[in-house]
């Protein structure tokens, strides 16, 4: 499956973002999918994820409450709703797919660029 990221830009703090992962290649609902972050300077950490039929979400603590996550399989693309922000949540944010039902991470998108301003 071939992933692309997009829909990052730079934003101030307290802002909202919407980023889209689209799909192709391979039937979208086959896979669970995604979304990593990479700082500068950080390792490439994991931001959310939900499953091939969108039944089920998860999201590291410091996005929970902010971030919301879905998918829209006839449109083969999952989103991020990114709100409130931070500075800290500057950087590359990345899809990933895993063929279910699995969560290996095997496939990945180029990477879109967030930036939040204080």
């Amino acid at each position: 499956v071939q992933l692309q990221a997009c829909g990052g830009g730079l934003v101030q703090a307290g802002g909202s973002l919407t980023l889209s992962c689209a799909a192709s290649g391979r039937t979208f609902s086959d896979y669970n999918m995604a979304w990593f972050r990479q700082s500068p300077g950080k390792e490439r950490e994991f931001v959310s994820r939900i499953s091939w039929n969108g039944d089920t979400t998860y999201y590291a603590d410091f996005v929970k409450g902010r971030f919301i996550i879905s998918r829209d399989n006839a449109k083969n693309t999952m989103y991020l709703r990114m709100n409130s922000l931070k500075p800290e949540d500057t950087g590359v944010y990345y899809c990933s797919a895993t063929r279910k039902p699995r969560w290996t991470y095997d496939y990945w998108g180029q990477g879109t660029q967030v930036t939040v301003s204080s």
